[in-house]
């Protein structure tokens, strides 16, 4: 009898009637990834009928061609000409400076019912943040309940960082305050929670009595794109690590949280960046590797240098490995891995659990050779989904033969729901109230603790990163980095 799996209807619920304001609404984050997520939202019929999204540009053209560049950008995104007719009529465009308190009344004659959620996201360099929190509430616009969303990176540096959250909170309220790490909300990445806390299979061996070393890598195929200005002066270390790859360790690691509130679950995060043992000083020879990816192939076209796309040298990092501990008594001596870099050989982001093994092997000779530690990979690009390593039996009366096998549950198989981006569940989560998603402002600046030593440790010590080329998996001081502890870097295509 063949097991029928009955498809899991999604559930949707509308959000209360809003206003959400995007400024910074013709750039690129806007178009490529905001207003699709809202489109995708409206067709689902979340936005309750009567809510406005009011885009604020500062210049360019009337609010017409403005709606009409919206549609053909929607369109080249991948959104249903049904969807983008749907979204266009609750979409407005206001000219209008965010930093600049007098020429936001065209924008708050807009904003003047107090019934409705009023959300300002700032999807604008971080420079802007602080003028434009004061202007905004100079305009008397962050008044009652009113959320504001800051976009990463938050700062460059703990110093700037602070700055931004002290200006940020003299006008509103940590509980208004939204900051936003797209990858939290990544349906895998959320599921890191329900894998931790509802499967006692998992939960009883998520320590360092069970586990042998952990992996986080973000690898990107991507280069400066069009980021050079910004990402010179930022590097992979401050633009990934400091908060997706962070972040991901956090929610990896977390001891169980009493409750699934956001603060709870924060609390809990917050124990985990400050129980990172620091990396500085000379440290950073041993513990950290830097690179630059030069010139290239990657699916058999060539690709420029970092030093070709920007222009000129540098000295900055396209590529960073660390090895990391956290000075718990659960995670005590576990090495954790972390990993990104530009220009690599395939596009994926996971988190690899490599289990310890076996204490006494009771199989004979190869058999007992071929047995390999169980893998657990939490795949959160591409195909995502879980994966489990296990030894099986080969089939047959012969000589006992052990070989590794995968137990594989994909997303776009298990379901039939569709997967949404991350960004769809982060701004209907903004509407709703619900900060779990988002980081506190405790939490960031505990990860820019942990990675201010390193970057000055690097002008000390380790100015100059070291090169691989593009279409690779990074300098070859990345794989000495693992394996001189006896370990080695989990390679994707090999379980593909």
């Amino acid at each position: 009898m063949v097991e029928r799996r009955l498809p899991i209807l999604p559930e949707r619920t509308p959000v209360p009637l809003f206003d959400l304001v995007l400024v910074g609404a013709t750039g690129d984050l806007a178009l490529r990834k905001l207003f699709p997520a809202l489109a995708r939202r409206a067709a689902e019929g979340v936005l309750p009928e009567g809510s406005r999204i009011l885009g604020v540009v500062r210049s360019g053209d009337s609010p017409e061609a403005l709606k009409e560049h919206l549609g053909t950008k929607l369109r080249a995104h991948g959104v249903a000409d049904e969807d983008v007719r749907r979204l266009l009529p609750i979409v407005e465009f206001v000219k209008a400076d965010i930093a600049d308190a007098q020429s936001l009344s065209g924008l708050a004659e807009r904003l003047d019912d107090p019934t409705r959620v009023r959300a300002f996201y700032l999807a604008t360099p971080p420079d802007r943040f602080i003028p434009a929190s004061r202007a905004l509430k100079s305009a008397g616009l962050l008044e009652g309940g009113t959320r504001l969303v800051l976009e990463k990176p938050l700062g460059q540096d703990l110093a700037s960082a602070r700055a931004i959250n002290e200006a940020v909170a003299a006008v509103l309220p940590e509980s208004q305050t939204y900051r936003i790490d797209h990858y939290l909300g990544k349906e895998t990445v959320q599921n890191l929670l329900v894998l931790r806390f509802a499967n006692t299979l998992f939960e009883r061996s998520w320590s360092e009595r069970d586990i042998d070393h952990v992996q986080i890598t973000v690898a990107e195929t991507v280069g400066l794109e069009q980021r050079a200005g910004y990402y010179d002066k930022i590097g992979a270390l401050r633009d990934m690590v400091q908060n997706h790859v962070l972040q991901l360790l956090c929610l990896f690691a977390i001891e169980p949280p009493n409750t699934l509130t956001a603060d709870a679950i924060r609390d809990e995060k917050l124990r985990v960046l400050r129980a990172l043992k620091p990396i500085s000083g000379a440290d950073v020879l041993q513990k950290t590797v830097r690179g630059q990816y030069i010139r290239g192939s990657l699916d058999g076209s060539p690709v420029p240098g970092y030093a070709e796309e920007l222009g000129r040298e540098s000295s900055i990092e396209t590529f960073v490995a660390l090895r990391c501990e956290l000075e718990t008594w659960r995670w005590a001596g576990v090495p954790i891995f972390l990993c990104t870099g530009k220009r690599m050989g395939s596009r994926y982001s996971e988190i690899v659990v490599t289990f310890r093994k076996l204490p006494h092997l009771i199989f004979p000779g190869q058999a007992g050779a071929a047995v390999e530690a169980n893998r657990l990979v939490i795949r959160l690009q591409p195909n995502d989904g879980l994966q489990l390593q296990m030894m099986m039996k080969v089939p047959g009366s012969g000589r006992l033969k052990l070989v590794p096998r995968v137990l594989d549950l994909r997303y776009d198989t298990a379901f039939d729901e569709r997967m949404p981006d991350a960004y769809e569940r982060l701004l209907t989560d903004v509407i709703r109230g619900d900060q779990t998603l988002f980081m506190r402002r405790d939490e960031v600046e505990a990860a820019w603790s942990f990675i201010d030593p390193i970057v000055e440790g690097w002008k000390e010590h380790y100015a100059t990163p070291h090169r691989y080329v593009a279409g690779t998996s990074g300098p070859a001081q990345a794989v000495a980095i693992i394996e001189r502890e006896g370990r080695s870097w989990s390679d994707p295509e090999l379980r593909e």
